[in-house]
């Protein structure tokens, strides 16, 4: 009798690399803290008692500010406020609904999801990702939907609204992990919003202050909307490739095959005659807002045109109203495609679907209330006002060469981007300190535009002051029920940090070659 002495060898298991071990332990310990409102209630507390210490400690600033209204540049004074004392506690009692009211986000989120939830609920969402999963090659679909994102920020916040979802659920039906879509376009969205090969409304008003604060040197020299066209155009097309790189190549190994729920329409490939027929119809919808808009913006002097300059771009009713063209355009073919696909049969189904997005919203509008009241009590102490001052002054005294001094400032952009999310309240304090102080050290105004641009966004993917993260959050919720806080940033860091690195690569060799940043 022989023995068999072969002895069964388990697996070994693959060894997780160091960046995904932090990783792994950054979502642990960001997805114990608790619910995201329970920690920014617990914030808003933090900055009552701080504002307190600050004001005590008599912290102020004087710095020169660009006024965005007269574009005067005006000198400042900003004292740190309590919100303690009689004035602050009045604030923080008769401002609460007001507060509420100022937070855009939540306004915005509400009126899109009216033409959003019907183009769900009629299918033309699902309908439109299966019909990009039939035409993109599949080795280029996250490029794609990556290279989308970057240029949804012409459209403001329909990034955030529409492609997010949108890339989440593309990946799940050809079965790739629905996180790694989210965070493809999420980083897309958020971390490269600052350029685009078209000319946004942003570019107008970070151009009118980087304007006036030439004019404290040079009132003869100023730069265009195109000053930074070729660096926006160039950093485009690299951080197209290198977020998908991180996607396919890191991000999404680590997230491993998607155990989750997959929606039955997931594994559908081809479209079904009633699909077909809905989308035509959807065309035919969306061709008649088009040209319903096109009769309001087209002619000289159409009415959403800016009623001074004529400019479809710079601060017009257009385009300060574009997320109402957003939703109508979305209903219209949300229900064109209904219509046409049977899957609503009356004005009743399409008043069904709106009042179900905006049911679904309910717990993300009692997060945006307390979020609300952190960044107006915040906003209050004038805290964040005075560490930007304080950050600046210390760069200006560091004694550093010009391109040094350059990248630097990238870094002084990115810590205070975790504070003051906001471009242009942050450029207007920036601009009338780095602008002259550079362009007396030989540097170009519009290098130190382009320099903010890098510095602005990264940060925009992690910090759960961005008015969008709650947002996010609740997406990758929809996929894993586990999913929090922690989730969402461990996703994203990885993204932060190679775009944030190779970005200053770029901004410091176009400045060594002497490339042109625009025209």
């Amino acid at each position: 009798m022989q023995l068999d002495t072969k002895v069964k060898v388990a697996p070994a298991k693959t060894k997780k690399s160091f960046m995904e071990r932090m990783l792994d332990g950054v979502e642990r310990i960001g997805n114990r803290v608790p619910h995201p409102a329970v920690i920014f209630a617990l914030l808003i507390a933090l900055v009552i008692v701080l504002s307190h210490l600050v004001y005590m400690m008599g912290a102020s600033v004087t710095f020169e500010q660009v006024n965005t209204d007269t574009h005067a540049l005006e000198e400042t004074t900003v004292a740190a406020k309590s919100l303690l004392t009689a004035d602050g506690i009045r604030f923080m009692y008769s401002n609460v609904v007001q507060n509420f009211m100022n937070f855009n986000a939540v306004g915005v989120i509400i009126v899109a999801m009216l033409g959003v939830g019907v183009a769900e609920s009629a299918g033309l969402v699902g309908a439109l990702i299966r019909k990009l999963v039939l035409v993109a090659p599949p080795a280029l679909l996250t490029y794609i939907l990556v290279f989308v994102g970057i240029v949804s920020s012409i459209a403001a916040d329909a990034g955030y609204l529409v492609l997010i979802p949108l890339a989440a659920a593309a990946f799940i039906s050809v079965g790739r992990h629905p996180l790694a879509g989210l965070g493809a376009s999420f980083a897309a969205v958020a971390a490269v919003f600052s350029v685009n090969i078209l000319i946004k409304p942003l570019d107008g008003i970070l151009t009118e202050i980087t304007n006036d604060a030439i004019h404290i040197v040079n009132p003869n020299e100023s730069i265009d909307l195109t000053a930074n066209f070729w660096f926006s155009c160039a950093s485009v097309v690299m951080l197209t490739i290198v977020v998908s790189l991180i996607t396919d190549k890191f991000v999404e190994p680590r997230l491993g095959k998607y155990q989750g729920e997959v929606p039955a329409e997931a594994g559908e490939k081809s479209l079904t005659a009633e699909e077909s027929r809905g989308l035509k119809y959807a065309t035919w919808g969306t061709i008649g807002v088009l040209a319903f808009f096109a009769l309001l913006t087209a002619p000289s002097g159409a009415p959403l045109r800016n009623p001074e300059t004529g400019s479809l771009v710079t601060d017009s009713p257009f385009m300060n109203g574009l997320i109402v063209f957003i939703a109508l355009a979305f209903l219209v073919a949300g229900a064109a495609y209904g219509i046409g696909a049977g899957t609503m049969k009356s004005t009743g189904d399409i008043i069904k679907a709106m009042e179900k997005a905006i049911a679904g919203l309910a717990g993300l509008i009692v997060l945006l209330f307390i979020i609300s009241q952190f960044i107006a009590f915040f906003t209050y102490t004038n805290m964040a006002t005075i560490a930007a001052v304080k950050v600046g002054d210390a760069l200006d005294h560091a004694g550093l060469g010009p391109l040094p001094l350059l990248i630097g400032f990238v870094f002084a952009v990115v810590v205070l981007d975790l504070i003051m999310t906001g471009a242009i309240p942050k450029w207007a304090i920036f601009a009338p300190i780095f602008v002259p102080l550079l362009m007396r050290l030989g540097m170009k105004p519009d290098a130190v535009l382009a320099a903010y641009r890098v510095g602005d966004s990264p940060v925009n993917a992690i910090t759960p002051l961005n008015a969008y993260f709650a947002l996010i959050v609740s997406f990758a919720a929809k996929y894993d029920k586990n999913a929090g806080v922690g989730t969402v940033i461990a996703l994203m860091l990885p993204y932060v940090i190679v775009v944030l690195v190779i970005w200053t690569v770029l901004l410091a060799a176009w400045e060594m070659l002497g490339l042109p940043w625009g025209f």
